[in-house]
């Protein structure tokens, strides 16, 4: 049994994130991960989806062994060696070589990075994403968000103040907040889809 960090909440979404990326992506690409973690997700959806390179990354330089132990222990063709990604870096990766001008990617995908990072990560993810897209590339967010036309559930609401108590610059973010940031770097929400435990996918393009 790999003795990986392992993140329970990852282990149970990664399958219907899985089968909304699936009808939400082309039949192949390059796809580059922000916020990787544990890499669960990258493993997962590189195997279930070989026809997308998947790039992952994070910006905790701890994470990155256990991060390239979980791209080892995949050896996946499909699966890169992770790279140093700080989204408030004005430039990707944060570390080695930029990419280059040139290079773009068919989708950007994030998971649960938003509430656990200050306000100001929002635009910096918005904005990079403007940068390393593709003409019709997306972005792809997923987590817990407030709706202003929706009833916060419970949990959410439990969990946000748990999240400003832990970091007062912390917390859900509010959908409509999201997506006029996106708005300022050319970026419009596409799609919203209701996910289990309360959360959302949502998909931005140009």
């Amino acid at each position: 049994m790999s003795d990986l960090p392992h993140s329970p909440a990852a282990e149970r979404n990664k399958q219907p994130i899985l089968e909304a990326l699936t009808r939400i992506l082309g039949e192949g690409g390059t796809a580059l991960e922000i916020a990787s973690g544990t890499g669960q997700h990258a493993a997962w959806f590189a195997a279930a989806m070989p026809q997308w390179i998947w790039q992952p990354t994070d910006a905790d330089a701890r994470m990155l062994p256990a991060l390239a132990g979980r791209v080892a222990e995949a050896a996946l063709p499909n699966l890169c060696a992770p790279l140093l990604l700080d989204v408030m870096s004005p430039r990707w990766p944060s570390q080695g070589p930029a990419f280059a001008a040139e290079e773009k990617f068919d989708a950007i995908y994030c998971a649960n990075m938003l509430h656990i990072a200050p306000w100001a990560a929002c635009a910096a993810l918005m904005q990079g994403a403007a940068r390393h897209l593709l003409a019709d590339g997306l972005l792809i967010t997923y987590g817990p968000y407030f709706e202003e036309e929706a009833a916060a559930a419970p949990s959410n609401l439990a969990f946000d103040e748990d999240l400003r108590a832990r970091n007062p610059a912390w917390g859900i973010r509010r959908l409509e907040d999201v997506v006029a940031e996106a708005s300022h770097s050319g970026l419009v929400l596409r799609e919203r889809h209701a996910m289990p435990a309360n959360n959302l996918l949502l998909v931005f393009g140009r």
